[in-house]
């Protein structure tokens, strides 16, 4: 009966912070249900939200890489992190030791 690692269990409480807040997750599922990178204006017209407000929350969802930040011309385009879609599933199973 091992458990996770001190290191995972850090690394997937922060994920798991990350997404405690119903509007960043909001903006992360459209974020990934786009077709094509979205710019932070995009963003701000579909969560229905201030722009400083999902700036915050972009800078947020970045710092923990479930989004790309990238800069073409004088916008910002926004994507999710493919690797997030195996990544977070795979922490859930193990938090519940079915890895």
């Amino acid at each position: 009966m091992n458990g996770l690692s001190p290191v995972d269990s850090d690394e997937y409480a922060r994920w798991f912070r990350c997404l405690a807040d119903g509007t960043r997750v909001r903006i992360l599922s459209i974020i990934a249900a786009a077709d094509a990178p979205l710019s932070v204006g995009e963003v701000v017209a579909a969560a229905d939200r201030s722009q400083s407000t999902v700036s915050r929350h972009l800078h947020l969802l970045a710092v923990d890489e479930f989004i790309h930040l990238h800069a073409d011309g004088t916008r910002t385009l926004v994507e999710v992190n493919a690797a997030c879609m195996t990544a977070l599933p795979d922490a859930a199973a193990a938090i519940m030791g079915r890895r």
